[in-house]
Order: C-alpha cells, then sequence, then structure tokens
C-alpha cells in the first residue's frame, strides 16, 4: 500500500472550464468529491467506456495515494431512448435488460482492475431528485412547460450558458442543426421532462407534477450529482464527447437551480480511433471490451490505455496492443529476475527516493502516466542491473498506483507463451545461419523478434548470448 504523500498539494489537473491546468484545492481540506458520467447501459461497454473508467480510475487512486479521502460518483443510466427501444425489441422489461448490462459492466471494468466507485446510482432512482431540480428551473423562469406537455429549459436565459464548451449563443444558434419545434420557444432549448405519448403505451413513464413522462438525459446527471456530492464539489468529468451538450447542459441546470459553480474542476478524457480512423459501428471498427479482452490479457489493454496521456486521442490497433504486451513484459521480466523484497513491500512506499519523485511529479502535472511509466522502465532497468530487491519492490508499488504489476511476474510471462530457452537458442542458430549466408535483412529481423518479445542479443568474439530487455 502506498504512503500518503505530504500535503500541501501539489498536483495540478487541467480544467476544461478555465483551459489551463490548475492547482487542485479541495472544497473540504483533505476530501474530494468527484462526479464521473458513467454508461448508458443497453449493450455491452466498448473500448471508449474502458477508456473513461481506467482514466478515472488512475485520477481516484492517485489522488488516494496524495493523502486525500476520496467520494467517487460513477453514474449508471438506466432511462434512455436506446434502452427503451432494445428492451421491447428484446421483449424484456427495462430492469431486467440494465440489470444484465449493469453486470456485465462490472465484468468488464473488474477484469480491468477497475475499483469501484463509492456510489454507483441508478437513474430510475432518483427521479424524485430530477423533479425537485426542474421544480426550481421553474420558479426561477429557467424552465417552462410547452404546449405537447414537455418542460424545456429556457437557455437563453442563464447568462453563463457556452462557457464550458466555448462557444456563445451566436454561434450556437448559427450552427444549429434542427428547425425551432412547436413546442420549443428557442431551437437551444433543451428537453428536462418528456410528456409520455398516447401513442406509445409501453414507454416507461413516472407520474409528476408536469404528468407522465420520463425525465431527460442531462437532467438525471445535474441530481445525482448535487444528491451525493452536495450543489458544489470538486471535479466532474467525462468523455470529451460530452463536453457539449450534455455538460455544458448539467451547468445551466445545476447553476441555474442553484445559485452556485456546479464543480471546481472539469476533466475530460480523449477520444479512440482505431487505425487512425474515429471508432463507430457504421465503419464496422467498434470494438466491445469483451472482444479485446478475448484477444489481449486484461492488464495489457489498460497499460495500453495509460501509455497515452488521459487528454490525447488513443489509437487502437492489434499491432499497438501487441507492442503494450511486450513493453509490459519488460517490467514483468525484472520483477521475476529479482523478487521484491518482501520487507520492503511491508514498508510504506518510500517517496524520497529520487524514482518515486519522478513518479510523483509525474503525475502531480495532470496525472501524466506516460512520464510515469517512463519512470517504471527507469526503475526495471535499475533492477536488472544492481538486482536490488528493494528497488524491485519499489517497482511493484509504484506500478500499484497506477494499477499495474500486482501479479505474479512468472503467470504474466507465462501466459503470452514466451520464448523457452530452447526456441531462443534455435532463434540465435537461425541467425547465424543467415548471417552466414549473408542474409543480413533475415539476421535482423530475428534480432528485432526477439526484442519483442523481450530477448536482448549481444554478440561477441565468443559468440551471441542473450538476456532479458530492460
Amino acid at each position: 500500500m502506498a504512503q500518503s504523500i505530504e500535503l500541501p498539494m501539489s498536483l495540478r489537473i487541467f480544467n476544461t472550464l478555465s483551459r489551463v491546468p490548475e492547482v487542485l484545492t479541495p472544497i473540504e481540506p483533505g476530501h474530494v468529491r468527484m462526479y464521473v458520467c458513467g454508461m448508458t447501459v443497453y449493450d455491452y461497454c466498448h473500448l471508449g467506456h474502458a477508456r473513461a473508467m481506467v482514466s478515472f480510475d488512475v485520477v481516484q487512486r492517485w489522488l488516494k495515494a496524495s493523502g486525500l479521502r476520496v467520494t467517487y460518483v460513477r453514474n449508471v443510466t438506466d432511462i434512455d431512448d436506446k434502452i427503451i427501444k432494445r428492451a421491447l425489441d428484446n421483449g424484456e422489461t427495462i430492469r431486467s435488460l440494465t440489470d444484465r448490462m449493469v453486470q456485465a459492466l462490472h465484468e468488464d471494468a473488474d477484469a480491468l482492475g477497475i475499483e469501484r466507485p463509492t456510489h454507483e446510482p441508478r437513474a430510475m432512482d432518483y427521479v424524485p431528485q430530477m423533479l425537485d431540480v426542474i421544480a426550481k428551473l421553474e420558479a426561477k423562469g429557467l424552465a417552462y412547460r410547452a404546449e405537447g406537455g414537455d418542460v424545456n429549459y429556457a437557455v437563453r436565459k442563464f447568462e453563463g450558458y457556452g462557457k464550458l464548451s466555448g462557444k456563445s449563443l451566436d454561434e450556437l444558434r448559427a450552427g444549429e442543426r434542427v428547425a425551432v419545434l412547436g413546442d420549443k420557444q428557442d431551437p437551444l432549448d433543451f428537453v428536462l421532462w418528456k410528456s409520455a405519448k398516447a401513442t406509445e403505451p409501453d414507454e416507461a413513464k413516472w407520474a409528476s407534477p408536469y404528468g407522465s413522462g420520463r425525465p431527460g438525459w442531462h437532467i438525471e446527471c445535474s441530481a445525482m450529482s448535487c444528491a451525493l456530492l452536495g450543489e458544489h464539489f470538486d471535479i466532474h468529468g467525462g468523455g470529451a464527447d460530452l463536453q457539449f451538450p450534455h455538460h455544458e447542459n448539467e451547468i445551466a441546470q445545476s447553476e441555474g437551480a442553484n445559485g452556485q459553480p456546479l464543480a471546481n474542476v472539469w476533466m475530460h478524457n480523449g477520444f479512440v480511433r482505431v487505425d487512425n480512423e474515429k471508432m463507430s459501428k457504421s465503419l464496422g471498427n467498434f470494438f466491445t471490451i469483451r472482444e479485446i479482452l478475448a484477444k489481449f490479457d486484461a492488464e495489457t489493454v489498460r497499460f495500453f490505455i495509460l501509455r497515452a496521456h488521459y487528454r490525447s486521442p488513443l489509437n487502437y490497433s492489434d499491432a499497438h496492443l501487441d507492442d503494450a504486451r511486450n513493453a509490459l513484459k519488460r517490467l514483468y521480466t525484472a520483477l521475476n529476475l529479482v523478487a521484491p523484497d518482501a520487507a520492503v513491500l511491508a514498508q510504506p512506499l518510500n517517496w524520497a527516493s529520487p524514482f518515486a519523485q519522478r513518479f510523483k511529479a509525474a503525475m502531480d502535472e495532470d496525472f501524466g502516466t506516460p512520464e510515469a511509466v517512463a519512470v517504471l522502465f527507469e526503475l526495471a532497468g535499475e533492477v536488472n542491473k544492481t538486482r536490488s530487491g528493494g528497488l524491485a519492490a519499489l517497482l511493484q508499488q509504484l506500478g500499484g498506483c497506477l494499477g499495474l504489476l500486482q501479479g505474479k511476474p512468472q503467470d504474466f510471462l507465462q501466459a503470452g507463451a514466451g520464448l523457452d530457452e530452447a526456441a531462443i537458442a534455435q532463434k540465435i542458430a537461425e541467425r547465424a545461419a543467415a548471417k552466414a549466408a549473408k542474409n543480413f535483412a533475415l539476421a535482423d529481423q530475428i534480432r528485432q523478434d526477439l526484442l519483442a518479445q523481450g530477448i536482448v542479443l549481444k554478440d561477441s568474439a565468443a559468440g551471441t548470448t542473450w538476456e532479458a530487455a530492460a
């Protein structure tokens, strides 16, 4: 278990709202309250969900390692048009569908080493709180009842609309994609409460002062976050695709109703691309977590995600996953070569170590996992050189801050059907034959293939020897 880092905090987080990195200063000293938009559970989680879950899992882990208490809320959206349609298509109840998908979500998250959030609210359980927020907005003139029975938010009456996305109302108006509907005063207005349609008797609906219906998507997160974290909390996170309109609308609803900032820091993880193309079902490059885990082990997938900074685009390909596994093998090879000192592991992590200090500096700069991972490789190289069990223990402890390197090294190394000594000797012989035949391209290819599997060849007058890569 990592030792808590002494305050004051030096952690800086890029705030999407201010567009600059800011030092995290918890509203309540020593306690961070964080809300992250979770999944809409009508199907299995995909790679984009995996990235968001892993990214904010690392945020939670590092906040705790930094000596902070964390209340982490990640919601489940179980009221949604797609859910209703899928349940009807399947001939099952909404609850049956969403219960199955939540169970699958937990299985995928557990496989990826993602710690459970403190609270995982489901939208269906918070409809009364949603109605309370709508009532506040109506009382303040920010919501109105439309002729068709819906309740809409009056966007132009909220002074700060557009501050998260950086778009002015005029820009949004110019870029609108739909005409003004008969029950909207302005095309920018969005629905808070959807009136039940007489033509759709099987749709999900709840009784309300506005008549039978169901909440709009945006109001769900406003109600759940404020109910569990208070009307003003520290961090709100989610994928970059949620920045507009979802998070923009959350701000309008919550701040309009409560008269204070919803969150001090807004964090957004980057998009996922597949072979440099945007991931989408229409392009046929859409992958669920389960499909990926059928080909690659879960720790490799987690490591692949963490090698990129959470705000940068993440480009998925089988080649990148293969490369991630080979890189992770180098770290496990060091731990297999030198057993971590059990006495050191039993003690709090030594943050005074130069390696630990560089790791901390990387993580304190907007959760810089690429730089932190680079420190792990430096440390693994030192373990290989010095054969120090204490450094091996430090490697394992620092890896634990990222949710990595906690398994048995031999299990990880053997799982990939790696080369045994006889197979390595055979490859060395094939390379020698290629060199004798002046087929230097083949000889170089054999060297590179071995290196990709964590084997470094060393040529000398006495012959060729090998060792595990640092």
